[in-house]
């Protein structure tokens, strides 16, 4: 059984690498971005795994179950970055401007840095670890300005194609 669970973690690791590899590529300004999101991603994991050891309440299955999770989340991006790219593309193909699409991955990154933030802090919180208000609230109104941009895209868009 434990070579299976090898196996399994080695295909999981290798699809996780790739992903990393492709979206740094792309965006090799930003790198910096993706890499404070891996970081985030491990930071969480482990916060987890000792505030589940500490609580008694550590299972492999749970613990199988964050990291397949946390490789979704990885094609979760990869897919925005890649729909964003590829319907901003085709626009221009045929002439219509809809160049507000780049922006679903970046704005779905920045959700997701943003709720592996709030994870951690859970975690930490958990572990009887006293947080300043500020974080909690500021990620929260930062979460809010994210929804608030995305929306009023949609929105301008929407009244644009409305007068089309």
């Amino acid at each position: 059984m434990n070579d299976n669970i090898m196996k399994f973690f080695n295909i999981v690791n290798s699809i996780f690498s790739a992903i990393i590899v492709g979206i740094s590529e792309l965006f090799s300004g930003q790198r910096v971005l993706f890499l404070g999101y891996l970081i985030l991603n491990i930071i969480d994991f482990v916060t987890g795994t000792i505030k589940a050891r500490i609580t008694k309440k550590e299972s492999s299955s749970k613990g199988l179950m964050g990291i397949i999770k946390k490789v979704g989340y990885w094609i979760l991006i990869l897919i925005t970055f890649l729909a964003s790219y590829m319907l901003s593309t085709l626009g221009n193909l045929i002439s219509v401007d809809i160049d507000f699409v780049i922006l679903f991955g970046w704005f779905t990154l920045g959700c997701l840095i943003i709720n592996e933030f709030r994870s951690i802090l859970e975690n930490l919180s958990e572990l009887g670890i006293k947080l300043p208000d500020f974080l909690i609230n500021g990620l929260e109104v930062i979460q809010n300005i994210i929804e608030k941009n995305a929306e009023e895209i949609e929105n301008k868009k929407d009244e644009q194609n409305k007068k089309e």
